[in-house]
């Protein structure tokens, strides 16, 4: 990977608005990087920046975590946020200061999740703690906006989310960027210390529900059944969602094999050719690509906004990211190879297996190819490589793609259809008239006979 380019430094210091608000001084951007065995809240390098659109890693309405704090563009919720916080601490029946305090000992820990260490200017006031202020104040923002959404709410007067209806739309793409992340543990802390008797569920449960509004998965009673597993070993929300991704029906990676060459498969206009074909599977996840008597199984996948903005958040967190899977990462590079052109994209809308598109094209095919592009992954880590495989080996049946070209050359309209079927019993028609003839010369007594 190429150096990280360093970035402007913030270095802001503002006496916020009410009584409660501190000096939120933080200056991030620093050279100093965390340790990393744990970081994994990452500042991306300009290198993956690059190779996708800009705005899919920025937030658009909210920021969470120090690297986009104090932007002028994001201050209209920051100020929002104190008034979830207040209510947070109603719900809790807690002080401020005792947040401060249940915190405090995940100080340390929270600070080594982020790849650039969190210094803070000499304007910070002794005794104040920004870094832990901004955990607990983004902390509550969130739980209390799950909590807010977890079941279909009437607008009113009164209402904490009147005042920010026109962000929730956003707030479901901004909490899932990867420099736009708080330590789940953290999220935990707050959740387990605000917690009321008749909530029953888990924190990753009402976050996915929370979630699960702007992804449309399948019933949450299949993620229930998982959410103990999912519990275990989460880094923070996008890695949360990510995970609900990595079903058990999914195909393992090779075992014991090193690098020896990324796969590589044609596009869908040449397996159409070959005799392959795409249609639409039912499953949990859009990654559950499967290859069955010649035809290849794809589950529908949305390409709206949030999506592609998922997608690409996912992908730079698995490259940069050792400790996880490099699941979206294959599944990117597998749509590179099956769409080349904006016919290729066509066939799969045509089938439903893409979805939620409203732009050209063209623009799809652009996308497509930038988020598999550059990708590396050890043959150990490519989850679809024997789907690979199998794809190649019947595409090189040369029988295969000798009887689909003669299939594609006169049975591709109905009108050929028909003009060869017309062609064929005229033949045949011949060839009857032939043989009676040949058959009257050599045998006349027999057909005397029968006249």
């Amino acid at each position: 990977m190429a150096p990280q380019k360093k970035r402007g430094k913030e270095r802001i210091c503002f006496m916020s608005e009410s009584e409660e608000s501190d000096l939120d001084d933080i200056e991030t951007g620093v050279t100093e990087t965390s340790s990393q065995s744990t970081c994994c809240i990452y500042r991306l390098p300009e290198t993956l920046v690059e190779i996708n659109d800009k705005k899919w890693f920025l937030p658009r309405v909210v920021s969470i975590g120090p690297y986009h704090r104090h932007e002028p563009r994001l201050e209209a919720i920051q100020k929002h946020k104190r008034h979830f916080h207040r209510l947070f601490l109603s719900r809790a029946n807690k002080q401020k200061e005792d947040l401060m305090e249940i915190v405090r000992p995940l100080e340390a820990k929270a600070k080594g999740y982020y790849s650039e260490k969190i210094r803070f200017s000499n304007c910070t006031p002794e005794g104040k703690n920004p870094f832990l202020e901004m955990m607990i104040l983004d902390g509550c923002f969130i739980l209390e906006l799950f909590r807010m959404l977890e079941k279909p709410r009437l607008p009113e007067s009164n209402d904490p989310l009147t005042p920010v209806a026109w962000a929730v739309p956003h707030f479901y793409g901004d909490l899932l960027l990867l420099e736009n992340q708080i330590p789940f543990f953290v999220l935990e802390k707050l959740f387990e210390t605000s917690r009321k008797p008749h909530e029953k569920d888990s924190l990753s449960m009402l976050a996915l529900r929370f979630f699960n509004k702007a992804m449309q998965k399948p019933a949450m009673e299949k993620l229930s059944k998982r959410s103990g597993k999912l519990s275990d070993d989460i880094l923070h929300l996008l890695d949360l969602v990510r995970k609900t991704f990595i079903t058990p029906d999914l195909d393992e990676p090779p075992k014991n094999e090193g690098k020896s060459g990324t796969p590589v498969i044609y596009c869908i206009s040449k397996l159409l050719k070959a005799g392959i074909k795409i249609k639409l599977r039912e499953a949990d996840s859009f990654l559950a690509v499967k290859f069955k008597k010649g035809v290849i199984e794809m589950p529908k996948i949305t390409l709206d906004y949030f999506m592609k903005s998922f997608l690409v958040n996912c992908r730079a967190f698995e490259q940069l990211q050792n400790r996880r899977s490099k699941h979206i990462t294959v599944y990117a590079y597998f749509l590179d190879c099956l769409v080349n052109t904006a016919k290729d994209v066509e066939y799969l809308y045509e089938r439903k297996i893409i979805d939620g598109y409203l732009g050209k094209n063209g623009e799809a095919v652009l996308f497509i190819n930038k988020l598999g592009k550059e990708n590396d992954v050890e043959t150990d880590q490519f989850y679809l490589s024997k789907f690979f495989n199998d794809v190649n080996d019947h595409y090189k049946n040369t029988c295969n793609v000798q009887l689909t070209g003669f299939k594609h050359r006169y049975f591709n309209t109905p009108w050929s259809c028909i003009s060869a079927s017309a062609a064929f019993v005229l033949l045949v028609l011949t060839f009857l008239q032939t043989y009676y003839t040949i058959y009257a010369y050599v045998h006349p007594k027999v057909v005397r006979v029968l006249d």
